[in-house]
């Protein structure tokens, strides 16, 4: 067991373009942690140019597969190979409607197990709400200003349009939750962060609650210091670069999101249709007797079209509209990183400045100018080593999603 917080892997002085590329792969990236360079962040490879290979290291074979074996299951994803090394396991399960005076809301079962140090014991079971979630993530972006957190779900549902508290939606939102927390418990910072700790095992979390800001780290009331309108000079090129990517990533997504959403609504339309046509060569067979048995048939084609198209629209809407918001949801938390460090560095060069003008009194560099310096060459490490973190478990989440979806629609065809 670890008693103590594991160094967060830094990139150091490696610049982005020796990062991978996130639409890169290839048979070495994926056979470990080492990941190979790509010649740069933003000009994909194509895919022609390379064998196509599984994570494994096995080659994927492009041509039709000869049945409907699924593709999903040749799939290896790394964070299945490193189970035994890992010391704390959460889930959230089990969710719970509950009906007071004043609201109605439901909560959600979170059981922690755990052979850490730091914890008394192996196992803990709480419940919590939606609203402690968020205090959660609050808390870790006030603390850990330098990191990525992930995203949550978004807490707000248009009435009328979903219900939220039917079954499917609440069991999405548990998935996400439960996604949320396993993202956190995966991060060599975040998962030994105080106020994860507390999420976890307090019976009464509202206490944490009422204590406010008092909680809140040096390195976040930094991230708050008001520059005085002092302008960034220029964001490093590595940054820049990210931030680019970042906007892009954005805009490509939500166009797919919307699309999706499109075309779901589309099957959905299309779904009532064919309910309603297929009792229509029923009817007509019970008045036709010659023509029976083939209208029959064509009735219970209709059946079996419309039990499939079904099943798709719901692996769409459960599996596949998801994961596109987490990353669209992400990739803007990513974008908030990027300001404070940029605040940072502001506040660095605004101190720099000032120092320079009085060099001819004080030749040496103040402490507090110092240790500024620091806290930027801190925020630019800890923020290449989550994008990397980033970029490797947003490639493994769609090469999974997409042959996922790939082999649930050759499913669909051949039914």
């Amino acid at each position: 067991a670890a008693s103590a917080p594991k160094p967060l892997p830094s990139s150091g002085p490696k610049s982005l373009r020796e990062m991978p590329h996130p639409l890169a792969t290839s048979s070495s990236e994926e056979m470990g942690p080492a990941l190979t360079p790509s010649p740069d962040l933003l000009l994909p490879r194509s895919i022609a140019d390379k064998d196509l290979s599984l994570p494994n290291g096995t080659p994927v074979d492009t041509s039709s597969p000869a049945s409907s074996s699924s593709l999903l299951n040749r799939l290896q994803l790394d964070d299945d190979l490193d189970v035994e090394t890992r010391d704390l396991f959460v889930t959230v399960d089990d969710p719970k409607k509950h009906v007071c005076t004043m609201e109605t809301y439901i909560t959600y079962r979170v059981t922690t197990k755990t052979t850490r140090a730091e914890f008394d014991l192996p196992e803990y079971s709480v419940r919590r709400r939606y609203q402690d979630f968020d205090w959660l993530r609050n808390k870790l972006e006030e603390s850990q200003p330098t990191h990525l957190i992930p995203p949550l779900p978004e807490k707000f549902v248009v009435k009328g349009v979903v219900d939220r508290f039917s079954e499917e939606f609440v069991e999405t939102r548990r998935k996400a939750l439960d996604k949320f927390l396993k993202r956190i418990t995966d991060h060599p910072v975040l998962s030994f962060n105080e106020h994860f700790s507390i999420f976890l095992t307090a019976k009464d979390l509202n206490a944490y609650k009422k204590q406010g800001m008092a909680l809140l780290s040096k390195m976040g009331e930094s991230v708050k210091y008001v520059t005085g309108g002092y302008k960034l000079r220029s964001r490093p090129l590595e940054f820049a670069a990210i931030g680019d990517y970042l906007d892009t990533f954005s805009l490509k997504l939500g166009t797919i999101d919307r699309i999706a959403q499109r075309i779901i609504k589309e099957q959905l339309e299309y779904l009532v249709e064919l309910r309603e046509y297929g009792p229509v060569y029923s009817t007509w067979g019970g008045l036709e007797v010659e023509l029976s048995e083939p209208l029959e048939g064509v009735s219970a084609c209709i059946g079996n079209c419309c039990t499939a198209l079904e099943e798709l629209s719901e692996d769409m809407t459960e599996d596949f509209l998801p994961v596109l918001r987490e990353y669209i949801l992400y990739a803007e938390s990513m974008k908030n990183v990027l300001k404070k460090r940029d605040q940072v560095q502001a506040e660095y060069e605004a101190k720099l400045e000032a120092v320079a003008l009085k060099r001819e009194d004080r030749p040496k560099v103040p402490t507090d100018v110092e240790k500024c310096q620091d806290r930027v060459e801190c925020f630019n490490a800890d923020l290449k080593a989550d994008m990397e973190r980033w970029q490797s478990n947003k490639r493994q989440d769609f090469r999974q999603l997409l042959m996922g979806m790939a082999d649930k629609n050759i499913q669909y065809y051949e039914k």
